[in-house]
C-alpha cells in the first residue's frame, strides 16, 4: 500500500463535494481551519452547486474529483460531506494520476466507496471528519486535531476505555490492514470490483439512521459472504439515529455480537468513529494493531 506524503507548510488542499450538497459557510469554515494549518486551500469549481440532493450534476462532481486526483501539486482532498452520490462517479474515475502521485483523501460515510476504490488501487486514505465537523467543532476539536496530526505524519495511537461494554467485547489481539467504513455503503460494494478484502484484515463498521433489523440483515450479508471468516479483528463504531426494536431478539449491539459469536477474533464496541463528535481518524488500508482487554481498547497505526 502506498501512503501519501505527510503534509508540509504551503501544500495545496482542495475541498470538493463528490456526493451531497452543502452550505457555502460550512465549506468556508473548513477552509479557514485548513488555512490555519498553513495549507494553501482551494474550493473546487462545483463544490457548492445544488442539483436536488446532489452537489451538482454527475459531470460536475466527476470533473472536480478527477481534476484534484490528477493534479500532482494537490496534496490533500477533503470531501465536504457524504450523503449519497459517490457511486455515480466510480465507474468513470481514472486512478492513474493518483497512483503516480498519491495524496490524502479524507472523508467517511458515502466516501467509503471512494476509499474502497483507492484501497483497491493500493493507496491508503483517511476515514475522518469532513467539512461539517470542521465547521461545527473548530480547529481545537480533538478529532480535528488528531486528523491534523495524522496528516502531518505523526503515528496514530488510541487507548479507549471500555466503559460498560466489557460484556459484549471479546478480548484478544489482532494485526492487519484496516478496511470497512459505513456499513450500508460497504455492503453495497460486495460483488463489485472495487472491494478488496485484505487477508487477516481488521474490519470496522459504523452507520446512522438504520433500523436494527436492517443492520442485522447487513451483518448477516457479510457473514454469508464469508467476510468474517477472513478477518483477524472487528471494530464496531457508533450506530446512531435509530431506536431499538423490541420485536428483535436482542438490542442492536447484542445482535451483532450474537451473529459473530462462532468466530474467535477480538471484537470491540463503542469505538469513537462514525456520525458523532468523537469521530477519530483511522487510516484505511494501513496495517493496524488492535488489542481488546478488560479495561481498554488499544488501536495503533
Amino acid at each position: 500500500m502506498k501512503r501519501p506524503p505527510s503534509l508540509q507548510l504551503n501544500d495545496r488542499a482542495v475541498i470538493l463535494s463528490p456526493a451531497g450538497k452543502i452550505d457555502g459557510y460550512v465549506v468556508q469554515d473548513a477552509a479557514a481551519v485548513l488555512d490555519s494549518w498553513g495549507l494553501c486551500v482551494e474550493v473546487s469549481e462545483n463544490a457548492l452547486c445544488d442539483a436536488g440532493r446532489f452537489s451538482g450534476s454527475v459531470a460536475q462532481r466527476l470533473s472536480d474529483l478527477q481534476k484534484a486526483m490528477d493534479d500532482p501539486d494537490v496534496k490533500l482532498i477533503l470531501c465536504s460531506r457524504g450523503g449519497y452520490g459517490t457511486s455515480h462517479l466510480l465507474g468513470a474515475l481514472h486512478f492513474s494520476g493518483i497512483k503516480r502521485n498519491p495524496k490524502w483523501v479524507v472523508g467517511y460515510s458515502d466516501i467509503t466507496l471512494l476509499q474502497a476504490a483507492l484501497q483497491d488501487c493500493g493507496i491508503v486514505s483517511l476515514h475522518g471528519p469532513m467539512a461539517q465537523h470542521f465547521s461545527d467543532e473548530g480547529a481545537e476539536d480533538i478529532a480535528v486535531r488528531y486528523t491534523k496530526s495524522v496528516l502531518a505524519g505523526q503515528p496514530l495511537e488510541y487507548r479507549i476505555p471500555v466503559r460498560g461494554y466489557s460484556s459484549l467485547n471479546r478480548k484478544g489481539e489482532a494485526m492487519g490492514k484496516l478496511f470497512g467504513g459505513n456499513l450500508s455503503v460497504f455492503c453495497s460494494l460486495l460483488g463489485t470490483r472495487y472491494l478488496r478484502i485484505p487477508h487477516r484484515g481488521i474490519l470496522f463498521i459504523e452507520d446512522i439512521g438504520e433500523m436494527p433489523y436492517r443492520v442485522d440483515r447487513m451483518i448477516y450479508q457479510l457473514k454469508h459472504a464469508g467476510i468474517f471468516r477472513k478477518i483477524s479483528g472487528l471494530i464496531v463504531g457508533q450506530f446512531t439515529g435509530y431506536e431499538e426494536d423490541n420485536l428483535m431478539y436482542s438490542p442492536l449491539q447484542e445482535s451483532i455480537r450474537d451473529a459473530v459469536g462462532e468466530y474467535h477474533f477480538p471484537l470491540c464496541f463503542n469505538f469513537p468513529v462514525g456520525h458523532v463528535k468523537l469521530n477519530f481518524p483511522m487510516i484505511m488500508g494501513e496495517t493496524a494493531s488492535l488489542k481488546v482487554d478488560d479495561d481498554f481498547v488499544s488501536f495503533i497505526q
